[in-house]
């Protein structure tokens, strides 16, 4: 059973539970069993030795969760080549390529959790109360300790792009 933690997010201004415990810079990152949009396993160790953005959203289907992935896609372009980004989502993965593809979006690999929302609960970032994950961010070097993090606290905020850009381009150089 994962740790919970009650309160810790809120979805306008009613509180929530995560579920997993909380990552903090300087840990290793868990590893994770996700899909990817043709249905094939990624995990964390699937593009070890890169930098890793891993961002956790709601859903795409969503105004803050799509401009959170837009604005992304668009700055990946940006970053170092030994940078990959990660959207993870429980939005089914034909929904995700559905999406991405609709919204002229590739430069990030869309990532579900619908399965067994393992990344959620490694990550503590799964909603107990609606089996989906808050929105947080996670940076991962290349040997896999947690080098960022923000749990946004308002799941219907965005998160702070330009420290996550910063804290990119500082570990990435």
């Amino acid at each position: 059973m994962p740790v919970e933690r009650p309160g810790a997010v809120t979805l306008e201004g009613k509180p929530l539970t995560l579920l997993g415990s909380e990552i903090k810079v300087g840990d290793r990152a868990p590893d994770f069993s996700v899909l990817a949009n043709d249905m094939s396993d990624v995990s964390l160790s699937t593009d070890s030795g890169k930098v890793r953005l891993i961002l956790s959203v709601t859903s795409l289907d969503t105004p803050i969760c799509a401009a959170e992935t837009r604005r992304f896609n668009e700055a990946a372009v940006q970053f170092q080549d030994n940078v990959v980004i990660y959207l993870i989502s429980c939005d089914l993965p034909f929904a995700q390529g559905r999406w991405c593809g609709a919204a002229g979006v590739g430069n990030l690999k869309t990532l579900s959790d619908h399965k067994n929302v393992n990344f959620g609960e490694a990550y503590g970032t799964l909603v107990k109360e609606s089996r989906l994950l808050s929105r947080a961010i996670f940076l991962v070097d290349e040997n896999g300790t947690v080098q960022y993090v923000e749990y946004v606290a308002e799941i219907g905020e965005h998160p702070n792009y330009d420290a996550v850009s910063e804290a990119v381009n500082k570990l990435a150089s």
